[in-house]
């Protein structure tokens, strides 16, 4: 492989009998431009590669360990014996990227120097601006959907399907496999929304039509597949197309041909298709709302993105983000701690825009050179206080004893009032019932029962006297 480019990686060699040593995997590997480094340099490279004699549960902790959860890209290697069962599966998941078997392989170095290529040249396009500007996160969930858009984007140019809850990054994404798409990017990504699409008009939209097709047509006018010749089309909310459009888009989607509205004459086209949508679309093929046979052809690689609250780790980091793009400036206000806590603790209904709307709104209200603070959230996004379960004992209630004891009256007469005080207030709030205004008490219903009891005799008592 004289002209494959020259790839750097980690080596260790898993203490097991009879693995192949650690030399000769090298040697092996620099022959195809894999140059190696033993494990536990000051700075190791993000690739890596574990091999091992026999695929264990050990292992496959191992891996876990030294690929961190997933985040750094490992290809394993047994190097003999045969894997137990489900075992190869067990590394994977662990967080290798791949699991190869070095004697079951004609040219195992090549196998090996083609995976780490590949790996290498998808983590050299995420450290572009392109990526780190515009999908920011670098957390375990959003690097691994990341990756595999990347690489789907970038080394072949199926049909794509997003799909993800609102404000999770779709349109971003798409926009982002059109840039990477090295026989697109050239031309204008096409976007359509879904949701605006008129039902009568929806042909025109996406086939185009000709002059007196219909009335106000009075030029024939290209639609969105012909202006997506040779570029991306972009379809966002695709979930949304009435089933009449769908069966129209089938044939264009599968055979590249359309015709426009008010036209017998076939044109061709050639385009790369993303589509978007926040529905499960098998639901809704399973419910009769979208076509199955559509659903193939538009989804030969499907992401989900993942929603703000599965990716945490990462919201900090976008918060600093829009700070950045609100102030244009490289530096920006730091996040005061609590002001961190916060965020960290919100919930998102909106993802990812509802974060970016936050942390604008505080951006605005923040004035001066220190940090932002919890002054600069503003008022209707406050998080309410628990209540304090002693702020009734207030300089009010301390006047009212004070008035009791002046005038005479005793502890027990105290308690005996303010029993009595709180339960006709129990009482009256909830309409009489005594169920509900024992719990708000803390009383069995029976303990309220006597209690009130004792209240109508007192004051039977009091009435005769």
């Amino acid at each position: 492989m004289p002209d494959a480019p020259r790839v750097t990686a980690w080596l260790h060699c898993f203490d097991t009998d009879g693995c192949l040593a650690e030399d000769t995997l090298a040697s092996a590997l620099r022959q195809v431009g894999v140059v190696t480094h033993r494990l536990g340099v000051a700075t190791p490279p993000r690739l890596g590669i574990v091999a091992f004699d026999k695929a264990t549960p050990t292992v496959a902790d191992f891996v876990r360990r030294l690929s961190h959860n997933g985040q750094d890209m490992l290809l394993a290697i047994t190097t003999g014996g045969e894997m137990a069962r489900g075992v190869a599966w067990q590394v994977l998941q662990a967080g290798a990227f791949d699991v190869l078997a070095w004697d079951r392989l004609s040219d195992p170095a090549a196998v090996v120097a083609a995976r780490l290529q590949r790996w290498q040249a998808v983590d050299d396009i995420l450290d572009t601006p392109l990526v780190r500007h515009n999908l920011v996160g670098r957390g375990r969930a959003w690097l691994s959907t990341l990756r595999q858009i990347v690489e789907a984007a970038r080394f072949t140019d199926a049909s794509i399907l997003l799909t993800g809850e609102t404000g999770t990054g779709k349109e971003l994404a798409a926009r982002l496999i059109h840039a990477l798409s090295p026989q697109r990017s050239s031309h204008d990504l096409i976007v359509l929304d879904c949701t605006t699409l008129v039902p009568d008009l929806a042909g025109s939209e996406l086939f185009g039509h000709e002059r007196g097709a219909f009335t106000g047509a009075v030029t024939a006018r290209d639609g969105a597949f012909a202006l997506a010749a040779g570029s991306t089309l972009f379809l966002d909310e695709v979930g949304e197309l009435p089933l009449a459009l769908q069966a129209q888009l089938l044939r264009v989607v599968q055979e590249r041909t359309y015709k426009r509205v008010g036209s017998n004459t076939w044109h061709t086209t050639d385009f790369r298709l993303v589509c978007a949508t926040n529905r499960d679309l098998l639901a809704e093929e399973a419910q009769g709302r979208f076509r199955r046979d559509l659903y193939y052809r538009v989804a030969t690689w499907t992401f989900r993105l993942p929603p703000l609250r599965e990716r945490t780790e990462d919201i900090l980091t976008l918060a600093r983000h829009f700070l950045r793009q609100f102030q244009r400036l490289d530096a920006s206000p730091e996040l005061d701690e609590p002001v961190q806590e916060y965020l960290l603790s919100r919930d998102y209904p909106g993802n990812i825009r509802d974060l970016r709307n936050l942390t604008l709104r505080m951006a605005h209200r923040h004035v001066g050179r220190g940090p932002i603070t919890i002054g600069d959230i503003p008022t209707d996004e406050r998080p309410t206080p628990a209540p304090d379960r002693d702020h009734w004992r207030d300089i009010t209630f301390e006047q009212s004893i004070r008035r009791a004891l002046l005038s005479g009256a005793g502890l027990r007469e105290i308690r005996h009032a303010a029993e009595d005080t709180a339960i006709h207030i129990a009482m009256g709030e909830e309409d009489g019932n005594l169920q509900r205004a024992a719990r708000r008490l803390g009383l069995s219903d029976r303990a309220l029962q006597l209690r009130r009891a004792e209240q109508r005799q007192k004051s039977a008592l009091d009435e005769a006297v």
